[in-house]
C-alpha cells in the first residue's frame, strides 16, 4: 500500500483542476496584458479566477493580487507595509513559531532598522489577544500572525487578534497558507486586512499564491517592472496557474464542512489508536483547535528522521515538520516554542490528511508506526536506560507513561 500523508507539504493537483487548467497551456495561451482577442480571451479567465478567490474568503475582486507563492505573499504584505507606513513607525508584533517566510522577513526588516516583537505562545500554541494588546506601542504599524500552525496545526483566534489591532488602527495580516479549504474564512468579518494564500495547499499547482490586500491600505510593492496586478505586481501572469488556483479555491470552500468532517474523524482516530497503543508519546499542538487534517506527535528515545526513513520503505509519506526547513538538523523551531525539551523535539511526526484519505489508509499507517517506533527503541540505548531506571528524570514530563 501506498499512502500520501503529507498534504502538509504539498497536495497533488486533482483531476477538476487540472481538467479546467487544460485549455490554458495550448489553446488559450495569450498573455493576459495584450490587448487583441487572444489577449482578451487570457485576460477573462484571470479575472474570473480572481473573482472565485474573493468570493471564498469574502473579498473584493479588486483586492485580490496574484503571486508567485504564499513566502512571495508574506514577503509583499510584511515588507510593503513596513515601507509604506514607515513615517507612521518602524514597530512590527509577530509570533516566535511563525513560518519561516515571515520570521525570515522580519529579521531582514531588524536588519533595516525596524523593531520587531515576537509573542510567545502557550502549551498549545495559542497567541493571547491579552499579551498582543500589551505589545501594541503608538509606532506599531503591523500585526502579522499565521491562522493556521504548518507544524502544530493549532489554529489561532484569528478574530479576537485582529480586532485588537483594529482597535488600535495597526494593520493585521495573516499568512493561511495552511488553512485555506480547511477553515471558514470571511475577510471582512474578521477584520483581516492582509492575507497570503498559496495554491498547492489545496490541490492548485505550485508556483501560484495570492495576497489579499484590503482597499486603502499603503503597501508598498516590491518588484520593478511591468503594469501586471494594477500596477502594482509586474511579471507575466502564471495564466493556468491562476485558473488552477480560482478552481481549486471554489471546490475547496464549496463543501468545506463534509471535508472538513471527514478529516476530522481520521485524524481523531489516528491519534486515539497511537496515544493508546504507544507508549511515552506526546500529541503536540490544541487538541481540539487544530486543523481537522494534522497529527503532530513526538516519540521519546528516538529520532524524526528514523521514523520518516522506515515508514518510506512502506510506501508511507510523512514529515518531521515543515517542509521548508527538512534539510535541517535543528529541532524545529515551532516544538521549541511550546516548550518541548530538544531530545522531545527530535523525535516528532506531522502527518497531514486530506479529504482524499481513508480510514484503511489510516490504520495502517498506526499499524506500521506501532511496528516502527518498537523497532527502534529496541535499539536505542537511551530507552535501554531508562527501562533500567538510569535516566527517569530525563522523561518529558508530557509524556504519558505506561
Amino acid at each position: 500500500m501506498r499512502v500520501y500523508m503529507d498534504n502538509g507539504a504539498t497536495t497533488r493537483v486533482t483531476e477538476p483542476v487540472m481538467e479546467a487548467m487544460q485549455p490554458y497551456f495550448c489553446q488559450v495561451f495569450g498573455n493576459p496584458s495584450s490587448v487583441h482577442a487572444y489577449g482578451r480571451e487570457a485576460r477573462k479567465a484571470v479575472e474570473a479566477a480572481r473573482a472565485q478567490v474573493a468570493k471564498a474568503i469574502g473579498a473584493d475582486p479588486r483586492e485580490i493580487f496574484f503571486t508567485g507563492c504564499g513566502t512571495e505573499a508574506d514577503n509583499w504584505a510584511i515588507r510593503g507595509t513596513a515601507y509604506g507606513y514607515a513615517k507612521k513607525g518602524r514597530h512590527i508584533i509577530t509570533t516566535n513559531f511563525e513560518h519561516h517566510a515571515v520570521l525570515h522577513t522580519c529579521r531582514q526588516l531588524e536588519k533595516e532598522g525596524f523593531e520587531v516583537t515576537y509573542l510567545p505562545v502557550d502549551a498549545d500554541g495559542l497567541v493571547s489577544p491579552g499579551q498582543l494588546e500589551a505589545a501594541i506601542r503608538p509606532d506599531t504599524t503591523l500585526v502579522t500572525i499565521m491562522y493556521a500552525n504548518n507544524e502544530i496545526g493549532t489554529i489561532e483566534p484569528i478574530p479576537e487578534l485582529a480586532a485588537v489591532a483594529k482597535k488600535h488602527g495597526v494593520v493585521f495580516h495573516t499568512d493561511a497558507v495552511q488553512a485555506i479549504g480547511h477553515v471558514k474564512i470571511d475577510v471582512k468579518a474578521q477584520d483581516i486586512d492582509m492575507l497570503s494564500m498559496s495554491g498547492h495547499k489545496f490541490h492548485a499547482p505550485k508556483g501560484i499564491g495570492v495576497l489579499y490586500k484590503r482597499q486603502g491600505l499603503h503597501v508598498q510593492q516590491l518588484m520593478q517592472g511591468g503594469a501586471q496586478e494594477r500596477n502594482q505586481r509586474p511579471g507575466t501572469e502564471n495564466l493556468a496557474g491562476i485558473v488552477g488556483i480560482g478552481k481549486a479555491i471554489e471546490l475547496a470552500t464549496a463543501d468545506i464542512d463534509a471535508r472538513a468532517a471527514k478529516m476530522r474523524a481520521i485524524r481523531d482516530h489516528m491519534i486515539a489508536r497511537i496515544l493508546k497503543e504507544i507508549p511515552y508519546v506526546k500529541l503536540n499542538g490544541h487538541p481540539t483547535q487544530r486543523m481537522c487534517g494534522n497529527v503532530n506527535v513526538s516519540f521519546q528515545f528516538i529520532e524524526g528522521e528514523s521514523m520518516l526513513l522506515h515508514l518510506d520503505l512502506r510506501g508511507i509519506a510523512a514529515s518531521s515538520g515543515s517542509a521548508c526547513t527538512s534539510g535541517s538538523l535543528d529541532p524545529s523551531h515551532v516544538l521549541l516554542a511550546i516548550g518541548l525539551p530538544h531530545e522531545i523535539a527530535h523525535g516528532s511526526l506531522r502527518l497531514s490528511l486530506c479529504e482524499e484519505n481513508t480510514m484503511e489508509e489510516a490504520d495502517y499507517v498506526v499499524d506500521s508506526l506501532v511496528e516502527i517506533v518498537g523497532m527502534l527503541r529496541a535499539m536505542s540505548p537511551l530507552y535501554d536506560d531508562f527501562l533500567k531506571g538510569e535516566t527517569t528524570a530525563s522523561r518529558c514530563p508530557a509524556c504519558p507513561a505506561r
